[in-house]
């Protein structure tokens, strides 16, 4: 048995206060978002010129297959690259998502038929999908606790910065008064690899995350990184008198029987409250924002290359939610905060869908419905993952991020564009309107679960929330 350490490294790292420092942290890992967001509006906003296309013809089912396609791969990185990262480091393996996202997201834009590009979305899911995992787990490890909510909601919000891009620059290079279609759409998708390229140099600056290197035996190293954190941070060091240490026996890895005892047992009603959620949010987000230019191309008659101009302040209300709404999941708590956000945003939706199964509102009166209920949906989306990232062990952290991302995403999103768009393809608004009260009762239900089995885990170290599965009692 491995001798027990006594460390204050958790500690120290809860008690800072914010610093330039987590301020990189937060940009440079939490681009992944962005790229994210890029890529699913690229995705939809390239739609009705995939469709356009005289090389690739697409049709409505296709453009939802090829999306499907992007959340597979994103299911299969997740689970991964997550084992991975909880073996190997965070630090290695966001890199490696990265490098498998750039590579991926470039040869999109050279796809030349729908089994290709379905491939290359596939691999970017991937990417994307490992990011998840390895970036989750370090951001999570690395901010204080009495930051970490409004941080990680604000950082999951910022996917719809990657959305806006994604729409501003659809509005260029998918107009044809600019430049030719054809070579538009591949353009667009070019645009992630060249983000992400500056990032990579953004990343050589952040360290390995020292509470994964306390629990696999690298104390020294910990100790070195912390004390480097907390001198960015502009804190002298003072003793650790007043903290409380952490006693662990150190391991190299965890095996997965007890990962996943740990997962289905031990913390069984944690796991159910993060499936729901996760799949909830899946759907939620998949189904609709994914064929939301198929909505308005096809029953509002906006031209293609119109269509960034209608996501643009849909995304605005995506990223001011977790603004707004972040600082409450701190103060009012985690419960009563995801409750309402998802609740709210099953019951608009179910509003919205009806006026728009009845033909009740126009295009612009259908954004700014959008803008409204995702402002809410945005704020519940990021405290899904919030839940999952910080109510696990750190020993299997990044593996719980990735199943619950993946069997979320496989239960509630994987189907959804497709279910969707060949809903979208009848012509039938009313058929529309019954995916769109799929997702609110979806939306619902989670809402329940996380009133009846929640976590509050607010203001709380993550050591405290979820004790260490090396944690040493003798």
């Amino acid at each position: 048995m491995a001798a027990v350490v006594e460390t204050y490294v958790p500690a120290r790292l809860d008690r800072l206060s914010w610093s330039r420092f987590h301020t990189l942290v937060v940009v440079a890992l939490g681009v992944t978002w962005i790229l994210d967001g890029l890529e699913v509006t690229l995705a939809g906003s390239v739609s009705g010129a995939l469709k356009a296309s005289p090389r690739l013809h697409f049709s409505d089912s296709d453009v939802g297959l090829a999306s499907s396609f992007y959340l597979i791969g994103a299911v299969v990185g997740a689970l991964v690259f997550g084992w991975l990262t909880d073996r190997l480091g965070r630090r290695l393996l966001f890199f490696v998502t990265l490098g498998l996202y750039l590579v991926a997201a470039g040869a999109t834009a050279l796809s030349w038929n729908l089994a290709s590009f379905c491939l290359f979305r596939m691999l970017t899911g991937a990417g994307i999908g490992g990011e998840y995992s390895a970036v989750n787990s370090t951001i999570q490890e690395m901010i204080p606790a009495r930051y970490r909510g409004r941080t990680d909601l604000a950082i999951n919000g910022s996917f719809w910065i990657g959305g806006a891009l994604g729409a501003a620059s659809s509005i260029v290079l998918l107009n044809p008064a600019v430049i030719n279609p054809e070579l538009g759409w591949r353009l667009a998708f070019l645009i992630g690899s060249t983000l992400g390229l500056v990032i990579l140099t953004l990343r050589a600056f952040i360290p390995e995350s020292p509470r994964w290197l306390v629990i696999h035996g690298r104390e020294a190293e910990a100790e070195r990184i912390t004390a480097e954190i907390e001198a960015k941070a502009g804190r002298a060091p003072d003793g650790d008198g007043d903290l409380k240490p952490l006693r662990i026996r150190p391991r190299k890895f965890t095996p997965l029987q007890q990962v996943f005892e740990t997962l289905l047992a031990t913390y069984r009603r944690r796991a159910l409250v993060s499936l729901t959620l996760m799949a909830a949010q899946a759907f939620f987000y998949n189904a609709i924002f994914f064929t939301y230019a198929l909505v308005l191309t096809r029953f509002y008659r906006i031209a293609p290359h119109d269509v960034g101009w209608y996501i643009l302040p849909f995304a605005l209300g995506n990223v001011l939610g977790p603004l707004v709404l972040g600082p409450l999941f701190d103060s009012v708590g985690r419960k009563p905060m995801i409750a309402f956000t998802y609740a709210v945003s099953g019951l608009l939706l179910a509003g919205a869908g009806w006026l728009f199964a009845h033909n009740l509102i126009d295009a612009t009166e259908q954004t700014i419905a959008w803008m409204t209920i995702f402002f809410f949906a945005s704020a519940a989306a990021g405290a899904a993952y919030l839940t999952v990232s910080e109510t696990f062990p750190v020993e299997i952290r990044a593996l719980a991020i990735a199943v619950f991302y993946a069997a979320g995403t496989a239960v509630g999103g994987v189907g959804a564009p497709w279910f969707l768009g060949a809903l979208i393809e009848t012509g039938a608004r009313s058929s529309v309107f019954i995916g769109y009260l799929l997702g609110a009762a979806l939306m619902l239900i989670a809402a329940i679960v996380q009133l009846l089995f929640g976590v509050a885990a607010e203001r709380k170290p993550l050591e405290q929330v979820a004790q260490p599965l090396s944690s040493a009692s003798d």
